[in-house]
């Protein structure tokens, strides 16, 4: 069965998001970063998921976030609004997220403190996440 997805919850499970490339890295807080960050937060809580689709420039609450649980894991389903979806495996080893099905590899960046942005075959998404 299908929940929505609470953003602390998520920030919970991603908790030790990072790697290379991490533009966090010194612990000043950028306000504007940190708003954007809070009202896609407040998003995820409703459900909603901040898209970029097929390669678009500007990121919007588009897209769905569900959550189920799975013998390998929490599994994150991103739905687009054409029908299409993405479906991510929370990492238990720091990676963050990866692809459930393994076809495509998701790249995840930091964006700040609290967000991740995850890019998968031209399209992204930008997570609620604790970044260490």
């Amino acid at each position: 069965m299908f929940t929505r997805i609470s953003s602390a919850a998520l920030a919970l499970l991603l908790a030790s998001c990072g790697g290379p490339g991490e533009e966090a890295a010194d612990n000043a807080v950028d306000p504007l970063l940190a708003s954007e960050a809070e009202a896609r937060a407040r998003a995820a809580d409703n459900g909603l998921a901040y898209c970029a689709l097929a390669g678009a420039s500007r990121f919007a609450p588009d897209c769905t976030l569900e959550q189920v649980e799975s013998p390998n894991g929490l599994v994150l389903t991103i739905r687009h609004p054409d029908g299409g979806f993405r479906r991510l495996l929370v990492t238990r080893d720091g990676r963050g997220v990866i692809a459930a099905d393994g076809a495509e590899e998701a790249v995840v960046s930091t964006v700040s403190e609290r967000e991740i942005e995850v890019a998968l075959a031209g399209d992204r998404y930008r997570l609620p996440a604790t970044v260490r």
